[in-house]
Order: C-alpha cells, then sequence, then structure tokens
C-alpha cells in the first residue's frame, strides 16, 4: 500500500514549504507519514472512512503555499481514487493487505468480533446481514435530512 502514498508524496515534494533552519526535512516527513496514515486507513478501515481524499487533504495542506493548494488537491483525490479503486477489486479476495482474512464487521453479544467470513458486498456474514440494511436506512435517513 506504501506505493499510493509514496506516489503522492513524490508528486508533490517540491512543493512543500520548508521549515524551520535547523530542522530542514521535518514537513517532508509529516507529509510522507500523513499519506501513509490516509492510505493505511483506507486499506484497513474503508468502511468507517468516508471521503479520504477530503481528510489527507486538509491534514497536509498547511505544509503548501496557496497557489500550490488547487494541485495539491487533485493530485491527493486522483491517487485516492486508486487507492480505493485497488482495494475494491482487492475486496473479493479472503484475505487484507497484510494477509489476515478477512473477519465480519459485526461483534458478538460477548462484545468480541464475529470470527465468520463475510459476503463481499458489505462485509457481514450472513448471519449479520440486517445490519447492513439498516446502515443503508440510516444512510438513507441522512441523505434526506441533508437534502431538506
Amino acid at each position: 500500500m506504501y506505493r499510493f502514498s509514496r506516489a503522492i508524496y513524490r508528486e508533490l515534494c517540491a512543493e512543500i514549504v520548508e521549515d524551520a533552519p535547523g530542522q530542514p526535512y521535518l514537513n517532508h516527513e509529516r507529509v510522507l507519514r500523513a499519506c501513509e496514515a490516509a492510505v493505511e486507513r483506507l486499506a484497513t478501515d474503508r468502511h468507517y472512512f468516508a471521503r479520504p481524499a477530503r481528510t489527507l487533504f486538509n491534514d497536509i495542506r498547511v505544509y503548501f503555499p496557496i497557489t500550490a493548494q488547487g494541485r495539491v488537491w487533485r493530485v491527493v483525490e486522483r491517487y485516492m481514487t486508486f487507492a480505493d479503486e485497488f482495494l475494491s477489486s482487492q475486496a473479493l479476495s479472503r484475505f487484507d493487505i497484510y494477509g489476515n482474512p478477512i473477519l465480519c464487521r459485526a461483534s458478538t453479544r460477548k462484545g468480541t468480533q464475529c470470527q465468520r467470513t463475510p459476503l463481499p458486498q458489505n462485509g457481514y456474514c450472513p448471519s449479520h446481514q440486517h445490519l447492513a440494511d439498516t446502515e443503508d436506512f440510516h444512510e438513507r435517513e441522512v441523505d434526506e435530512l441533508a437534502a431538506a
């Protein structure tokens, strides 16, 4: 997954504003760490990471001049879309990016994670499909309130 975060950094590194004279690459390191964290969160927590490009842009925009903000947004949005598409194509496999088996998103009555293999369309196993239906209902309800 580092190929996406490193690609973002490589494309934007020339425009990063330099920090204090004693620490010339501190801002570069901060931008790289923010890119890596955003891509890793996208890979491990996709269902609860609604707008990864916007989050990453807000994290790193302070390290760029105002004149470069538009380009930074375009680069971040493009590469985060690539990463999301790549992860969507990998969702059909039974393992995550670290080689661990993918587990259901639901919790059991005891509070532990359900150990069953989820269906690819929503991340819930057949026993917990009803939770996916309530998520869809809640999203539609939020959209209707926003439209009003």
